[in-house]
């Protein structure tokens, strides 16, 4: 059976029709909805195309009634990799794409086997030894670079997948520890849990950086990019923890005895029976603890470590362009924007996979 090409139309009509224009409020509303964003559409395409200055000239932008995405022009390889030396930004650049070809490769379907998980294990090895060693460089010619000159999009990209990569099995442990019976072990990690988070991220990033050196031995020292990275793990494991914990709550009773009358040990039971289900009703969840974490991330300009927001604050102390912040502004969001749609919508689909695939089982 064919369908002709009005049957499509009349149907896409008949969705716009339900979805839209089903009572006399909705189509009401409707209209003027549609007749605000088309009036608040028409003014950014003038101000920021048609008016717009895209060439890295001052006196143009001041003179121009649009945008000056000139600012952006000139200033982006600032934004982008922050106070890494100019000469030497390839280095962030191939690091940056290592981390993320990681994270496309891992997200794809194919390598949840086994033998792909291996692959990926190594990969991921691979991968941070690239980034750490072109980040750091001091070999095969390399000039070394500190970590106080590390910022931009590197920082947050690397800041945000040790956040959530080494505090979800930390989480995880916590949260299985407050469901302990043994009541030291539950009262330390319910202790632990309340009390990170009753404390404000920019707090933990304080003490880690100002403090915790001051009670380090004399001549012990610890890096500030690791300290900071440090407090961020530490924090988002009790936000994860209490995450994990509300999947287990999922689960039913049943599915203990039903592990437990298998012979399984404790620790098979949560890890092949329990777990496996827990993580997935939380998934949502989890990604809100992903997106929270990359944006949080712009804290640590407080302890002078400049992300992607604190690289755009360097790139605006250029008296020049000081008056084109909106510009820059637009341009950070853009980034977070774009990173932010392309996790919530990979989550949706994971979410549909795994959900179709418990159907069908």
């Amino acid at each position: 059976m064919t369908i002709s090409p009005a049957g499509l139309n009349k149907t896409f009509l008949d969705r716009i029709r339900e979805r839209f224009f089903y009572s006399s409020q909705a189509t009401g509303i409707t209209v003027v909805s549609c007749f605000v964003l088309a009036l608040v559409l028409w003014h950014l395409v003038d101000w920021g195309l048609v008016d717009a200055v895209f060439r890295a000239d001052p006196e143009a932008c001041y003179k121009a009634s649009g945008a000056c995405w000139g600012f952006v022009t000139e200033k982006w390889r600032l934004i982008i990799f922050g106070r890494f030396p100019y000469a030497e930004q390839w280095r962030p650049a191939v690091a940056t794409c290592a981390i993320v070809l990681m994270l496309v490769v891992s997200a794809c379907p194919r390598f949840w086997t086994r033998k792909g998980s291996r692959l990926l294990l190594w990969g991921w090895v691979l991968g941070f030894a690239v980034f750490f060693g072109l980040m750091y460089g001091g070999f095969a010619g390399l000039t070394p670079v500190s970590t106080d000159s590390w910022g931009g999009l590197p920082l947050t990209v690397i800041l945000t997948l040790l956040g959530i990569g080494v505090s979800t099995p930390i989480g995880i442990v916590l949260a299985l520890g407050r469901r302990s019976k043994l009541a030291l072990v539950r009262v330390l990690s319910t202790g632990y849990i309340e009390l990170v988070r009753g404390v404000p991220l920019i707090t933990v990033l304080f003490v880690a950086s100002f403090i915790f050196p001051l009670l380090l031995p004399s001549g012990v020292r610890i890096d500030p990019f690791w300290r900071v990275a440090g407090g961020i793990i530490l924090f988002q494991a009790a936000y994860m923890a209490e995450t994990v914990r509300g999947g287990l709550q999922t689960v039913p009773a049943g599915q203990f005895l039903a592990a437990d009358s298998l012979g399984l040990k404790p620790y098979q039971c949560y890890l092949y029976v329990i777990l496996p289900q827990a993580l997935v009703a939380v998934i949502p969840a989890f990604v809100n603890n992903l997106l929270s974490m990359f944006m949080d991330t712009s804290l640590v300009t407080v302890v002078s470590m400049f992300d992607l927001t604190g690289s755009l604050q360097l790139a605006l102390g250029d008296a020049a362009w000081r008056d084109f912040f909106r510009e820059g502004y637009i341009f950070v969001a853009a980034i977070y924007f774009v990173s932010s749609f392309v996790m919530s919508r990979y989550s949706q689909w994971l979410e549909k996979r795994i959900g179709a695939g418990a159907k069908v089982r």
